[in-house]
């Protein structure tokens, strides 16, 4: 029971060490954030192609109004517009924080929101025998001194990216995530510490433990604690829960010194039913997740200047609604990238167009480009990463690096 309890709280995996790093360049520490939306959000009504005809003809009632109609979308570009729900990521469009990679998404075709999500954390499409997940490789690829919350996950689950050897902190939901449990116990801990003496993976395990809750209880007790969000969560987490949470990861990350990445998942985006237009169920839960990274942006505070928060989801849906008023699963969506160093107010990525010649499968918006050739320029000019350490990383991907300057401020 002992080692359940230890495991529970401990890291994901019982190999390996957790490493930090302090960026040698100035001294500042880069950080990135990913936030997976689990359930395929529909990529064609965050960031509306409303220029196309095509778009408005296949929705009869789920489109989105043009830019300056009643509930319209909030205008990007001559073609593209940005889900009305979406309002409060703006002002960060608008200072050129805020970018969006259309028609992205993995090259393997499967519409399993199962085997998707593990290739997308994998970083292997089509290839279920890794082991491993793209995050881990590489925490344990960057150079830099051993620190016990060099990467966190938020989230109740210990999610598929961060699998492998290298262990990574657990930040739980809700404002208790950080009450103190049995494991933190200085009895406890000397009780455990003696029972696994001998076994090297354990006490490691162990170490990491304690010294890591320890590292985050310290840096959340240092003032906002109390003026965080008190509400509790219930189920799919409300625009209030959801922005409280990730303020307080944003906080975390700000405050604590040693921590360069960060998880962390949003779930409800199978919309087969009632999706909704500028109203609904899609909206409601893009308000959410509006408020929430915007909240997330605020309690990075100072540190958001050398912070890329990375959005994606496994696949994208059907250009047409189904006779149910939803869409079904598809193809290509889009990745949402935020922060200071993002060079935002553009829509990138090479468009296909919705024209019936030009879907995938004849339905689906098609990949352009693949996920991984958004990513990987991030790693290496935002995190320094060698091009070794990017193959250990990114095995076997597409050796042209889409859009490598034009995602980053020079």
């Amino acid at each position: 029971m002992l080692r359940r309890q230890l495991l529970h709280f401990g890291a994901f995996t019982l190999g390996g060490l957790p490493v930090s790093l302090v960026q040698a360049q100035g001294g500042t520490q880069k950080k990135l954030v990913v936030v997976m939306l689990r359930g395929a959000v529909d990529g064609l009504s965050v960031v509306a192609p409303y220029g196309e005809s095509e778009y408005a003809a296949s929705r009869p009632q789920i489109a989105l109004a043009a830019p300056g109609a009643e509930d319209g979308l909030i205008k990007l570009d001559s073609l593209f517009g940005l889900h009305p729900s979406l309002a409060p990521l703006k002002r960060h469009w608008d200072g050129g924080q805020l970018a969006f990679v259309h028609a992205s998404g993995s090259p393997d075709p499967t519409r399993s929101h199962f085997d998707a999500q593990d290739y997308f954390e994998s970083g292997t499409p089509g290839r279920k025998s890794t082991p491993d997940g793209w995050m881990n490789r590489l925490l344990s690829a960057l150079p830099g001194e051993p620190a016990p919350t060099r990467a966190i996950s938020q989230g109740s689950t210990p999610p598929r990216i961060f699998a492998g050897t290298a262990s990574v902190a657990s930040l739980g939901l809700g404002p208790n995530a950080m009450q103190r449990r049995a494991i933190d116990d200085p009895q406890m801990q000397a009780g455990l510490a003696k029972l696994y003496a001998n076994d090297a993976q354990l006490s490691g395990t162990l170490r990491d433990t304690t010294q890591g809750r320890g590292e985050m209880s310290r840096s959340m007790a240092a003032g906002e604690g109390k003026s965080m969000d008190p509400s509790a969560d219930a189920g799919a987490p409300s625009a209030r829960s959801f922005a409280a949470d990730a303020r307080r990861l944003g906080t975390l990350i700000r405050k604590d010194a040693h921590t360069q990445l960060a998880f962390t998942a949003v779930g409800g985006w199978d919309t087969h039913v009632n999706q909704g237009a500028a109203r609904g169920q899609l909206a409601n839960r893009l308000a959410s997740l509006g408020e929430g990274l915007d909240a997330l942006s605020v309690g990075l505070g100072d540190t958001y200047k050398d912070t890329v928060i990375v959005v994606v989801s496994e696949f994208g849906r059907t250009l047409r609604q189904n006779g149910n008023g939803g869409t079904d699963h598809g193809r290509g969506n889009v990745i949402w990238l935020l922060g200071g160093p993002v060079a935002g107010g553009q829509v990138l990525g090479e468009w296909p167009g919705l024209d019936g010649s030009a879907l995938a499968d004849g339905r689906d918006l098609a990949v352009r480009t693949d996920f991984r050739q958004v990513l990987a320029p991030l790693l290496q000019r935002h995190l320094g990463l060698s091009e070794t350490a990017l193959a250990t990383v990114f095995p076997q991907a597409p050796q042209t690096w889409r859009y490598a300057d034009k995602l980053l401020r020079t």
